[in-house]
Parts: structure tokens; C-alpha cells; sequence
């Protein structure tokens, strides 16, 4: 179901080499799962599981004690389930540069919707072959989203309607300029950053301080929640995904 990356962001995941592997956190609560995700990792150059955690307090607590690049976070878990433990990870200005991939057996769209929401920055399904885990891991390490943008749409014309859903601050999006709005509906769009100054015939530069300014105004954590906040705010359409 979902698999292409999009947006742009820093180099570092996607750059990692066996001298800097990127630093991986396994959160499961079954123990064989997290044991072939290990096997699967130490093959691989590049990577170093530096963690393991049986439930979201674990994996919440091994984010701050070891501060990995990437937490792959299961979402059903006894005790604190995988959306709690990304909402703590995300909220906490000293692991910003943590991300969270969510794998997950459970192919519904409220838990993709939530989990993005929550600030994760990506979400595959468990039975997603082995090269694919190893590049989603990278995608998002280097800042990037994993998250097809027709996918995306449909998420959030499902269940952003809903008025219990809506949870954006306001204030914040009052601060977003018109020009501004109009990278939004691009970035919602699925457009990476080159795409964007493409189209608007501005620089790659230009486009991404855009996108760093709009991020920083609504309280974004990335791409990925970027796209939820602007449908939810209602500054894109999901009928027709453009400014609105």
C-alpha cells in the first residue's frame, strides 16, 4: 500500500556508509519479530540496531537513553501502545532528530492517519520485503517522508472531515503567508523541493527555505505531518488538493 518516497531533506540516512551506520531502535512486543529485524540489520552494512524494546515505555525510554536515527515503532503493543510512544518520541525537543517508521501488520487508514499525525515519517506493513525496510530506513533518517501522496489524500479526505479530528492551532496558520500557502498545496501535492521551484520558477534554495519557514510556523515535525496539518487546517482541499 504505501512505499514511494517523496520530499527532500538532509543527506545523512541516505549517505550513511559502514564507517557512520545509522543507529536503528526495534520496538515490538513479540520477540521473534524483533530478533529477525536484528538479523536482518547486522547483515547489513550500514546499520546498528542499538536497542530493543518489548512496549512503547521501553521504546520511549531507549530513544532518549541512545538516541538512534531511527525508531521502528509496531503500533499494537501492550501497555503503551506504538502511537502514544511516537507521539512522546516526537514531542520531545531533545530527540528531534529521532524519526519514527511505523510497521505494522494492520493495513487500516485511521492507524497510517494517526501515526502520521503523531509524527512518525513513514509507515510500511510487516510483510514488506527486506530491501524495502532497508530503504525506508534510509529515506527517513535523511528527513524524507515515506508515504505515497495519493495515499496521503485519501487519508485525510476520510478523516479529516470529521470536527474531532481537527486539532491545528489557528493562530499558527494565520502566520502562513500567500506564498506560503501556495508551496502548502504543493508540497500536499507530493512535490519535492526541485518540483517545487519548477514549477513556481524559483530556486531549489528558495524552495526550501519556504517549506523550513512553513514547517517552523505550523510546528511540523516534517513533511509527512506537514501534509496532515495543511488538510486539517483546511489550507488544501482534499477534494482537490490544492490551496484552499
Amino acid at each position: 500500500m504505501i512505499g514511494a518516497e517523496w520530499g527532500q531533506g538532509p543527506e545523512r540516512g541516505l549517505g550513511a556508509s559502514p564507517q557512520t551506520p545509522l543507529r536503528v531502535v526495534l520496538a515490538d512486543d513479540q520477540t521473534l519479530v524483533r530478533g529477525g529485524f536484528r538479523v536482518l540489520l547486522e547483515t547489513e552494512d550500514g546499520f546498528e540496531v542499538c536497542g530493543e524494546a518489548a512496549d512503547g515505555s521501553e521504546a520511549v525510554r531507549l530513544a532518549g537513553e541512545t538516541r538512534p536515527d531511527v525508531v521502528v515503532m509496531d503500533i499494537r503493543m501492550l501497555g503503551m501502545d506504538g502511537l502514544e510512544a511516537t507521539r512522546r518520541i516526537t514531542a520531545d525537543p531533545d530527540l528531534a532528530a529521532v524519526r519514527v517508521l511505523v510497521l505494522t501488520t494492520f493495513d487500516v487508514d485511521e492507524y497510517v492517519y494517526e501515526a502520521l499525525r503523531a509524527g512518525a515519517s513513514g509507515f510500511l506493513l510487516k510483510d514488506t520485503e527486506p530491501v524495502e525496510l532497508l530503504r525506508a530506513l534510509r529515506v527517513v533518517a535523511a528527513g524524507e517522508a515515506l508515504l505515497a501522496p495519493t495515499v496521503t489524500r485519501r487519508l485525510i479526505a476520510e478523516f479529516v472531515g470529521r470536527p474531532e479530528n481537527r486539532r491545528v492551532d489557528a493562530n499558527a496558520v494565520r502566520q502562513v503567508t500567500e506564498r506560503e500557502r501556495e508551496v502548502l498545496a504543493l508540497v500536499a501535492g507530493g512535490l519535492s523541493n526541485d518540483e517545487i521551484a519548477a514549477h513556481l520558477v524559483i530556486s531549489t534554495a528558495t524552495a526550501r527555505t519556504h517549506v523550513s519557514r512553513i514547517m517552523t510556523k505550523v510546528g511540523a515535525r516534517d513533511r509527512a505531518q506537514l501534509v496532515v496539518l495543511a488538510y486539517e487546517s483546511g489550507l488544501v482541499s482534499p477534494c482537490r488538493g490544492s490551496a484552499g
